[in-house]
């Protein structure tokens, strides 16, 4: 029940269930039961973006699944840490837990968690920019989830494939690839999942200039995600409304999604989001002619990088040109600063 609760968004009502299952499992003494509920409470924080919660409970469930000799449940959860630490923007510590994860599922022949990890290694490395290392991630992990038939991790795959072609510029593979995770997700009736790929299809119409498609899809998604209460996925889509009334010259209309986005990002201690928006800001006051507001709001997003170790993103920044080249959204470029994806978080 729990489950069927997250994957429709009602967090409030997933957690009470939880709640009362692990107050239960305590009472009877199920130590594995204990350890599967604190796992299921700390994905919904995550996704709530209560990070510190999230972790307590991560952290509780870790110590209980080691204490019982459960690899598989071992490996979910340090899976999971390594997604909290990447939605953080520490890859360093993400990439320690996914690798973590990755050898105890090898080790017990768990393709479907190998899959799922390989994944959200796939995931730190797009974070990072590196799209021929997250592809090859990616595909791996393709291959495995197709061989198990698990709909829930192959389509999150799929939309990030997507991703890496529409990067490139492939926009014909690109939306071929997100279209086909949209038809799952609708097939399944998972609506979480249906938001984002409405989300990704309208990011492709906007690279290629196709704002009005682009809109009509975004203002889909961002109906889902309310409905929802989903506000890390309504941060990403409010962010990439802005960027379509920036690029059409609507300066006042795009503050104002993108000031809708930083409150989100904030709200939610997304400092990933939160640099994203903050450079949108600046490009619009640059775009504008005012240099001081630009730079104050550069400034801040520099802070962040630097906070978060990414020197690549630091580095772009700090070579901002004077004139705004008509394409980008934000420094840095679009494929960098636009947050597309949630990775995968796994329940057993």
């Amino acid at each position: 029940m729990g489950r069927a609760y997250r994957r429709q968004g009602n967090y409030q009502g997933a957690l009470s269930y939880y709640e009362q299952a692990l107050s239960i499992r305590r009472e009877v003494g199920d130590r594995n039961g204990e350890g599967v509920t604190l796992n299921n409470i700390g994905v919904v924080y995550l996704v709530q973006g209560d990070h510190e919660s999230a972790l307590s409970y991560y952290k509780q469930a870790l110590s209980i699944r080691r204490e019982l000799g459960n690899r598989n449940g071992e490996g979910t959860t340090l899976d999971n840490i390594g997604t909290l630490y990447r939605l953080q923007g520490n890859y360093k510590d993400a990439l320690s837990y996914y690798e973590q994860a990755l050898t105890i599922y090898r080790k017990v022949k768990d393709r479907y968690g190998e899959g799922n990890t390989l994944n959200n290694i796939g995931l730190v490395y797009k974070s990072q920019g590196n799209y021929q290392r997250a592809l090859f991630y990616y595909e791996q992990a393709l291959v495995i989830v197709q061989k198990v038939e698990n709909y829930s991790v192959e389509v999150n795959i799929i939309n990030n494939i997507g991703f890496v072609y529409n990067v490139r510029g492939d926009y014909q593979s690109a939306l071929s690839y997100h279209e086909r995770a949209l038809a799952i997700h609708k097939k399944v009736g998972n609506r979480v999942g249906q938001g984002k790929s409405l989300n990704n299809i309208g990011l492709v119409y906007s690279n290629r200039g196709d704002y009005q498609s682009a809109l009509s899809y975004y203002e889909e998604a961002l109906t889902i995600h309310r409905e929802l209460v989903n506000p890390r996925e309504e941060g990403n889509t409010v962010n990439n409304i802005g960027f379509v009334y920036s690029s059409q010259g609507d300066y006042k209309t795009a503050l104002s999604y993108y000031e809708q986005a930083l409150t989100i990002n904030r709200e939610l201690r997304d400092r990933s989001g939160e640099r994203t928006t903050l450079n949108n800001i600046g490009s619009v006051y640059r775009s504008q002619g005012d240099y001081k507001s630009a730079l104050s709001y550069y400034e801040q997003a520099l802070t962040i990088n630097r906070e978060l170790v990414d020197r690549a993103s630091e580095g772009t920044i700090l070579n901002i040109p004077s004139p705004p080249p008509p394409r980008f959204k934000c420094y840095p470029p679009p494929a960098t600063c636009e947050k597309k994806f949630l990775p995968t978080t796994r329940t057993p």
